[in-house]
Order: structure tokens, then sequence, then C-alpha cells
């Protein structure tokens, strides 16, 4: 599956990037995150609550950094299992743009494939599900940076 989005964001471009980079924002706007921990610079271990359908499971993974141009893109691979409900990887390209000095364009595009219990549910579905929580994620982004920016 493949989603793409833009979000403009009522912040400098530097805040914005800070805010993309920070474990604590990151919980809080990812949909069914219990915990984001920094392992490394590049590196995050992460558990979430997926619901598919039918199939509702707790997956445990990591996000890696690839390829920080800091303040302006970076790339993201991920991947995590969740028992027998299956397995998640993937990659995201995330890109800033200094719309004006208060306004950043955040810009994605994400492929991602999932194997095992989930899989079997249906393509539509899943993509569905995916694309929901996608912009769930950058809704709860931009509100979360937005209102600390305040």
């Amino acid at each position: 599956m493949e989603m793409m989005g833009e979000q403009l964001i009522a912040l400098p471009q530097q805040a914005v990037w800070d805010a993309l980079n920070d474990p604590e924002i990151l919980k809080q706007c990812i949909p069914g995150c219990e915990s984001v921990e920094k392992v490394s610079d590049d590196e995050y271990r992460m558990t979430m609550v997926a619901a598919v359908g039918p199939v509702k499971a707790k997956f445990t993974g990591k996000l890696t950094i690839v390829n920080p141009v800091p303040p302006d893109s970076y790339a993201l691979a991920f991947e995590g299992t969740g028992g027998v409900a299956g397995f998640g990887k993937g990659t995201a390209e995330v890109s800033l743009t200094q719309d004006s000095d208060t306004v950043t364009l955040l810009t994605y595009k994400a492929t991602a494939t999932v194997g095992g219990k989930i899989a079997q549910i249906g393509s539509r579905l899943i993509d569905g599900v995916a694309r929901k929580m996608a912009e769930a994620f950058f809704a709860k982004f931009t509100a979360a940076v937005t209102k600390a920016g305040e």
C-alpha cells in the first residue's frame, strides 16, 4: 500500500523538525501508541495497539531514521510484529518546506506491507485503516505542535 499527503503547520520549519524528533510528541500523536523510546539518535523502539477489522493486537517494533537532512527531510524505515496477528513494515519519506516565516509545509510519502492474520483481512480494509491512522497522526501532530508553539 502507498500513502501520501501534506499538511500546513503554523510554525517555523525548525520547530516542526524538532517536534518530529520528539518521542513524547510522537507518542501523543500516533494512534494507539503506548510507548516511544529513543534508543539512539536515529532509532526508536515503540509499542502500539492497532485494530484492523476483527483483528486487534499489540505491536512492538522499531523506527529508524535514514538520511536525515535537518531541518528539511528524512526517510524512515519501520517494522513491527503483533504476534499471531502478523507484522507490518515499510518506509516513509518526510519533507519540510518553509512556506513563510511562520508556516511550514510537511509532505510525506509512505509505503507499507503487512503479513499474517492482518493481511488475510483484505487490502481495501487495511488501506482504509492505514489512511485513517496517517490522517489521525498528522491532525494530532499539527494540533499538538501548534498548541505547544503558542
